[in-house]
This record gives C-alpha cells, sequence and structure tokens, in this order.
C-alpha cells in the first residue's frame, strides 16, 4: 500500500521537491500556531468510523451514474448567512463586498474541478444573535437553533454560516453522506475573519471556506487516520502523511518514501499562503459524491 501512494504521489502537481522533516523547538508564536493547527477544523474523522463510511460509499457508488463524461459543469448554488454580534467587521458584520471577494476566490480555488458556487446578494441573509455568534460549535445547541433557523433549499445548496468560533477552531462541515439523516444541519461554518481579505493573520485569504467546503463535497484531511499506513483519505494520488502541516514550512516529510507531504493541499492545515490545490483524485471523489449525494 505505501509503494502504491508512492508512486501515485509523483503526479501530484505540486510536488517539486524532496522534503524533510522540520524539527526546530517551539517558541511562544509557533505554540500559538500549534494549538490553531491541532484545532483548526472540527470534521477529524476516527478511522473506524471512515472505514463503515467508505464500505458504504463503495457499495452506493456501485449504483451510481458514470459521470467521467459529464460536460456541464456541477454547479452549487449559495446561501450564505452572516451571524454578527455587533455592526462591525470585527463584531461579524460582513459587507457585501467581503462577501463578494469570498465567492470569487472560492471560485478561483476551485478552477479546474468542474464546481462552479454561484451566489447573489439577495442570497445573503444577516442576524444578530450572540449565541450563535459565540457557540456555534459542531454539536452545539446554538449550531442546531442557527441552522434550523436559517437553512435554506435542498441538498444542492450549500448553506455557509459566517460566525465568531473561538479556542483556536476554525471552521467544519457536514459530510454529503449524512445528508439524508441531517438536512436542516447541513452546510460551512466558519470563523468571520478568515474570510478573503480578513483580519486574521496567515489565514485570510479565505482558504479555511475553501477547506471546509471540500469536506462538504466529500473530502478528508490528507492526515486522516494520522497513519503512515492504510487507505489514508482514499484518495489515490495524495501520499501517507501522519501529521497536519503547520505554518508553512519549504518542506516536510512525517511518512518515510512518501515523496514530501501535501503541504500545499486545500485539506491540510497549512497557512493559506501555502496552500494553492487540490489533485486529480480529489477532484474526482468531488465530483461523485457530489453526483450521488446531493444531486448537483
Amino acid at each position: 500500500m505505501q509503494v502504491m501512494h508512492f508512486l501515485a504521489a509523483l503526479s501530484l502537481f505540486f510536488l517539486n521537491c524532496s522534503y524533510t522533516v522540520l524539527g526546530a523547538p517551539l517558541g511562544a508564536s509557533d505554540a500559538a500556531v500549534a494549538e490553531v493547527v491541532e484545532s483548526r477544523c472540527g470534521n477529524e474523522v476516527a478511522p473506524a468510523e471512515v472505514a463503515a463510511i467508505e464500505a458504504r460509499v463503495t457499495q452506493d457508488f456501485k449504483k451510481a451514474a458514470d459521470i467521467t463524461k459529464r460536460a456541464d459543469p456541477f454547479v452549487v448554488n449559495v446561501a450564505w448567512h452572516v451571524i454578527y454580534t455587533d455592526k462591525t467587521t470585527a463584531g461579524g458584520y460582513l459587507s457585501n463586498e467581503l462577501v463578494s471577494g469570498s465567492m470569487l476566490a472560492l471560485n478561483d480555488h476551485y478552477r479546474g474541478s468542474g464546481f462552479t458556487f454561484k451566489y447573489g446578494l439577495g442570497n445573503i441573509t444577516r442576524t444578530h444573535n450572540d449565541d450563535w455568534f459565540k457557540n456555534a460549535r459542531k454539536g452545539t445547541r446554538a449550531e442546531s437553533a442557527m441552522k434550523n433557523s436559517l437553512a435554506r433549499g435542498d441538498s444542492k445548496v450549500l448553506n455557509i454560516y459566517s460566525v465568531g468560533l473561538t479556542g483556536g477552531l476554525l471552521g467544519y462541515a457536514t459530510f454529503p453522506w449524512d445528508y439524508a439523516t441531517n438536512q436542516k444541519l447541513d452546510g460551512v461554518v466558519f470563523l468571520h475573519s478568515t474570510i478573503a481579505g480578513g483580519s486574521m493573520a496567515n489565514y485570510n485569504q479565505g482558504k479555511t471556506l475553501t477547506h471546509e467546503v471540500g469536506h462538504w463535497l466529500g473530502l478528508y484531511h490528507v492526515f486522516q487516520g494520522r497513519s503512515c499506513t492504510g487507505y489514508g483519505d482514499y484518495v489515490a494520488d495524495t501520499p501517507p502523511q501522519k501529521t497536519p502541516t503547520s505554518g508553512c514550512p519549504p518542506s516536510k516529510s512525517s511518512c518515510p518514501n512518501n515523496g514530501g507531504d501535501s503541504i500545499h493541499n486545500f485539506m491540510d492545515y497549512s497557512y493559506d499562503r501555502c496552500l494553492l490545490g487540490f489533485t486529480y483524485g480529489q477532484k474526482e471523489r468531488a465530483r461523485k459524491m457530489a453526483s450521488f449525494y446531493r444531486g448537483i
């Protein structure tokens, strides 16, 4: 399995050098980064749960239509819900310009994937709610109340909620295979200050949203399972990766003979400036997931 992963990894668009493990001691600022890295996304899934999910996905895909020759784009309509605590940008009140810029960035990041994200100013809601803004973490009463009140559309509609997440959490999302049992909870939640043009240092190019939308389309982290063996993220052209990436290192390899970790992949935890794209295999998986589970 490791050899197969390694050979597939050679085709990754972003591998141009061999990687080495960085072993510098943590300073104060590095420790803060480490806190963000470890809690950045709420979509870390236990290996046993992933194995059960993928067994189901394998069976479902046997019934799926062949999309390999599909020429028309995968169009995703977006409903954006701005949750704020006061009418300042710091308080979560995002302007139309910021939302529009974020959508431009999202479409740019997904260029070449087959996906187009469409929205209009009429699809933006703004809600003043201190509880939702501060407490809408995954699995909370605040999340449920917020989404049950604001969610629009069906499985084809991407509901985005910008809130004031705390504790280093930058975002989380629902997976497509869960839509049938959690329709109102479907969507992406992210920290408002990580929007493209936002105020959060190192995470203000809109790539937190891009990362969470990847989960909404059925992608795991490139370090899924945090192991150098097994199926990892169930994508053949991403190499085994044991640890999430912190910062923007020139190189990194957490598994032997893996050709280097996916430090430039949107599904890693690198700084925004370091994240550059998805692999062919990730794009193919996302298209299959969107077609079968979301009807896009």
